[in-house]
């Protein structure tokens, strides 16, 4: 007998619980909550409305990472009463920007303007989330966790519900015996606040051209631990950050070093994933990063607890997708709201939220849900400090497609000519980071090549297996392969000899392995060990072929990101 699908009902549905799902839905609730006391003073009529979020974490954060220096001037306004009772590390406190050479680290005689942190705090987003949860809770949301959203519900060409995914399927595509059909949650408006790369806005651009007109948008990877390090070593609130090795002149990144409470220290390092070089390994750069003498200095004796990648929108402003459609909205990371310039997300991640809550009340005060009220989100978007912001650092990322020199040219008279730059007739152009790759034959005639391996001493050093393990990842072996590899043959054929396996180093989590099989044609195969998975999407961004499909787990599976 076949299960049935059940069907539930929310007038606004948030798929994702980050900080811009959150303060979304809170928002929404509390503009609700505020209509209804003046209606029952006699000004107009009550509005109920249910509000829902999906998460596809166990808890809180689960899937939440960041460095973190958070800008609260989001927070201030959400929680005016009580955004100081946030759970942050720190205030900023002492700060230094350094040039690094393999062996020395130079300190800017002056902190740009984009990287002074005066009035910010270092902070854990997963306990971030943590605290604004109940409150979000406690204004009548209903917060759903462990269901992963996997498929908008389109009618008509409109979005009318997300379904999420079943449950108790096995790796072969059969049904064990706590087979659960996903639900199907049919709403008035969606808002997708499901992080970079979310699945239904990736299926939603396909149908309907979110991106038409506008650059692809680029990414990052931010690969970080967290150490504890012996006492008295970082203060809580100390913030360094670098520029150059362990990176060439020809890739966008830097590293980044937050002191926060109890004698921990955040390190991290954040690779642009629009690198020209098939060898180029991020997480062998982090380990590299920490044999620096000054670096080192800092770690030894201490001992790391704790690590997670993710991807990030670095686009910026050209980068971002359309913000609203036939039932839905877009917000966050999803819809490129990051200044990659500062550093920072998660404060223009909570107004696009509050964006959304506000533009969705605003329809539902006028009388009802409709496409051209959904459309007012731009016109928000644009009144907005989120515009502010990005409008001013807008060709910022664009300019290091020419290099590090070329993109440190740009910022400075990005600064002095209201994000112009170079691009004084408009915007600069860009293109997707995957096609900027080079093919294996191409990079060696650039002087690149294979690296040496390097010997982790699983002290201040570890290699990709003993980092997952600290982030508590976890899946269910016995379901189906998360990582849609669309064509493997690909992998085996074209892929080992135009850009030598590319996928075995960009992922930061020891995922994808090609492997000797005597019984396949070429003798070898692409091995997938999805239970490793981070869910940090390089993957999917980066694939030179595109044929790779991150697509959720099971609900509940993945790392365990709360105390990041």
């Amino acid at each position: 007998m076949t299960a049935e699908r059940e069907t539930l009902e929310m007038d606004v549905l948030f798929v994702g619980a980050g900080p811009a799902g959150l303060a979304g839905a809170y928002r929404l609730a509390k503009r609700i909550e505020e209509h209804n006391e003046r209606a029952a003073g006699g000004e107009g009529e009550p509005l109920e409305v249910t509000i829902g979020v999906l998460e596809k974490g166990k808890e809180p954060g689960a899937h939440a990472l960041s460095g973190a220096v958070v800008d609260p001037a989001a927070l201030r306004d959400l929680f005016p009463d009580d955004w100081e009772s946030a759970p942050f590390e720190a205030p900023v406190g002492e700060e230094a920007v350094w040039w690094l050479t393999e062996k020395r680290a130079l300190p800017f005689p002056v902190i740009p303007p984009p990287l002074r942190n005066h009035g910010n705090y270092v902070a854990s987003l997963g306990r971030l989330l943590k605290w604004m949860a109940p409150k979000v809770e406690d204004a009548g949301v209903d917060v759903f966790y462990e269901f992963a959203a996997t498929e908008a519900i389109v009618e008509g060409g409109r979005v009318v519900g997300v379904r999420t995914g079943d449950r108790g399927v096995a790796h072969d595509g059969s049904k064990k015996a706590n087979y659960e059909p996903g639900i199907d949650i049919r709403t008035r408006v969606a808002v997708l606040s499901e992080g970079v790369r979310g699945t239904l806005v990736k299926q939603l651009d396909r149908r309907l051209g979110l991106w038409s007109g506008r650059n692809p948008q680029v990414y990052a990877l931010g690969v970080k631990e967290i150490w504890e390090v012996p006492p008295g070593r970082v203060a809580p609130g100390q913030v360094i950050h670098t520029l150059g090795w362990p990176l060439d002149q020809r890739t966008f990144g830097g590293s980044f070093l937050y002191g926060m409470r109890d004698d921990q220290l955040v390190v991290g390092l954040v690779v642009g994933l629009d690198y020209r070089d098939p060898w180029l390994d991020p997480h062998r750069e982090l380990q590299r990063l920490k044999t620096h003498p000054r670096i080192r200095a800092l770690l030894e004796g201490g001992r790391m607890t704790f690590y997670g990648a993710k991807a990030l929108p670095e686009g910026g402003w050209w980068s971002m997708p359309r913000s609203w459609g036939d039932g839905f909205l877009v917000i966050g990371d999803s819809a490129g709201h990051l200044n990659s310039q500062r550093l920072k997300g998660i404060h223009l991640a909570m107004r696009s939220g509050m964006l959304a809550a506000d533009t969705i009340y605003d329809a539902l005060a006028a009388g009802g849900i409709t496409e051209g009220r959904l459309a007012r989100m731009e016109e928000r978007i644009e009144a907005s400090p989120i515009r502010d912001e990005l409008w001013a650092v807008r060709n910022f990322h664009q300019a290091f497609d020419h290099g590090a020199l070329a993109g440190m040219l740009q910022a400075g008279l990005g600064m002095v000519t209201g994000g112009r730059g170079f691009g004084l007739l408009g915007r600069l152009p860009t293109e997707p980071g995957h096609a900027r790759m080079l093919t294996r034959h191409a990079a060696m005639g650039h002087g690149l090549g294979p690296r040496e391996p390097l010997a982790y001493d699983g002290q201040l050093t570890f290699d990709k297996l003993a980092d997952v393990y600290h982030s508590a990842t976890a899946h269910e072996e016995d379901q189906p392969v998360h990582l849609v590899v669309t064509d493997p043959d690909v992998c085996v054929d074209r892929c080992t000899f135009e850009y030598a396996n590319p996928c075995q180093r960009f992922c930061p989590a020891h995922v994808y392995e090609m492997i000797d099989d005597p019984g396949s044609p070429a003798g070898r195969r692409l091995q997938i060990n999805f239970s490793n998975c981070v869910h940090c999407k390089t993957c999917d961004v980066m694939d030179p072929y595109q044929v790779i499909d991150w697509v959720p787990p099971e609900g509940g599976g993945g790392p365990s990101y709360s105390r990041m």
